[in-house]
């Protein structure tokens, strides 16, 4: 009887966890601009073009301060990103100390590690873009896009900026040009 309310305890977190991780997700999908919304039909790119788009940091943070400075978006969507892992991270680790040794502990610890070398991925492409001269950078990884977030210099990204991201993107991760998107936030 005592197996089976942890178990049922186990489960009840790991529900809950992945309808967290799922309405992070489907909040931070419905954010960003479709193709269709932001380019015409001439300028959607094919397979082997890059994607540029433009991003208002005032829309994005609608829901937050409404601040206009690229530096506290950046700031901004980190913490919000941070505190979203940090507690998926908590209760998988809980899940793990609960149930280790049985399959939905072995399930939590390889969501964990998939969640860990997610965050250390971004991390990398984040790290390089700033390297390559970029102000800031913010990269979200999903199941199907890479999303990459540049403080845009006053001019704007050109198409040799946008080739620099997106082939640091594509050679840290195994995401195709075709699943990169780039949004310059301008300050």
């Amino acid at each position: 009887m005592k197996i089976w309310k942890r178990n049922a305890v186990i489960a009840a977190v790991l529900l809950f966890i992945c309808a967290g991780i799922y309405l992070n997700w489907s909040y931070n999908r419905s954010k960003t601009p479709e193709l269709t919304e932001t380019l015409s039909a001439e300028q959607v790119p094919g397979a082997a073009e890059t994607v540029m788009g433009e991003s208002d940091p005032q829309q994005l943070l609608a829901d937050g301060e409404g601040s206009t400075s690229s530096a506290e978006y950046f700031a901004q969507v980190r913490l919000s990103r941070q505190q979203s892992r940090d507690s998926a991270v908590e209760l998988l680790e809980q899940t793990i100390a609960y149930d280790e040794g049985s399959e939905l502990g072995t399930n939590a610890a390889e969501t964990l590690n998939t969640l860990v070398s997610t965050a250390l991925c971004e991390a990398q492409i984040e790290s390089l873009v700033i390297a390559k001269g970029y102000d800031d950078c913010v990269t979200y990884i999903s199941d199907d896009t890479v999303s990459v977030a540049v403080s845009a210099p006053p001019e704007g990204l050109t198409e040799a900026d946008v080739a620099l991201i997106s082939d640091v993107v594509t050679a840290q991760t195994t995401y195709d040009l075709s699943q990169v998107r780039i949004v310059e936030v301008k300050a």
